[in-house]
């Protein structure tokens, strides 16, 4: 599969997710867990206080290792820190797993390591940054 459309929502999250060389099994789940519980959508008042779930939207997952480039020696991106292949793509595929556990249905996603284009449209003032190392969310 080339990545050409392979996963399209309507209205959800966009989730771009980078597996870290030292992320484990644990950090995926926890992961998978934490984002359909996300308060970001609004109710009937305007406020933020639907997840995924109570909203009805889809998600979109994206791998992306580019999450870990850094440029602290320079102008060209080190990607060091992103996880191999061999360990991104268990990582990756467990989360996909228990994130369709949590919502109780297949969730697109775009194909690892894949070249993509992605079109998305911005609805809103939210973009979040989960980092596993930092769960205190």
């Amino acid at each position: 599969m080339d990545g050409s459309e392979c996963g399209r929502i309507g209205s959800g999250l966009l989730a771009f997710v980078g597996v870290e060389g030292t992320d484990t099994l644990e950090d995926a789940l926890w992961l998978a867990r934490k984002l359909p519980q996300i308060r970001i959508f609004d109710d009937a008042e305007g406020r933020m206080n639907l997840g995924l779930a109570d909203f009805g939207g889809g998600i979109l997952v994206i791998s992306q290792f580019t999450l870990f480039g850094s440029l602290r020696k320079g102008t060209r991106p080190s990607y060091n820190r992103a996880a191999v292949p061999a360990v991104a793509v268990p990582l990756y595929e467990a989360f996909v797993a228990e994130l369709e556990a949590a919502l109780g249905h297949t969730v697109p996603r775009g194909v690892f390591g894949a070249h993509m284009t992605i079109h998305a449209v911005n609805d809103g003032p939210v973009t979040l940054i989960l980092d596993t190392r930092n769960k205190d969310l």
